[in-house]
């Protein structure tokens, strides 16, 4: 019986070492994938015209763009967004110039969030957009809903969501 017992107890040592020794062949040890979004409202627009749908950004917007630049200054940004509107395509393009990256246009309503986050995995995106399209974006990218629409009057919300390995994490700053 003893012997017996003896027996078990090294087959069940051996069996764990050797399953031990097998993973750890099989498995190498590799660094995790993070993508990181940054996620603006375009700057102060213009809004003497209010028929005018597609307004440029006045002098605030024009002063707040830059400071988005100097934001952003001190990250690696891999690629820019804007929906093709003059108010988000100039709040772009000082980052644009200083990280001299083309922005690449997209329309939030016709958007595939995951094609977005495989094509973009392992980068730093900063992606312009609206007071009704930002949050869904990244409500979109968090696959939960988190976050309202942002108030008329907000120009200096700053979305980061980070993905490592698939799971995603957020927060919301004011840059003002």
């Amino acid at each position: 019986m003893r012997i017996t017992k003896l027996l078990v107890a090294v087959a069940i040592l051996v069996v764990g070492f050797i399953s031990c020794n097998n993973s750890n062949k099989d498995s190498e040890i590799t660094d995790p994938v993070v993508s990181t979004f940054y996620f603006i409202r375009h700057a102060e627009k213009d809004r003497t015209d209010p028929e005018n749908h597609d307004p440029e950004l006045n002098q605030d917007g024009l002063l707040r763009a830059v400071r988005w630049a100097e934001v952003f200054d001190p990250i690696d940004i891999d690629v820019i967004y804007s929906t093709n509107y003059e108010r988000t395509s100039m709040t772009a393009a000082p980052v644009s110039v200083k990280k001299n990256i083309n922005v690449k246009y997209y329309d939030p309503r016709d958007l595939d969030i995951e094609v977005f986050k495989l094509e973009n995995e392992g980068k730093n995106v900063l992606v312009v957009g609206h007071s009704n399209t930002t949050p869904t974006f990244v409500n979109n990218m968090l696959g939960i809903e988190k976050y309202n629409q942002i108030d008329d009057t907000d120009n200096s919300s700053l979305f980061i969501i980070r993905i490592i390995d698939g799971q995603a994490t957020d927060i919301r700053l004011k840059m003002d």
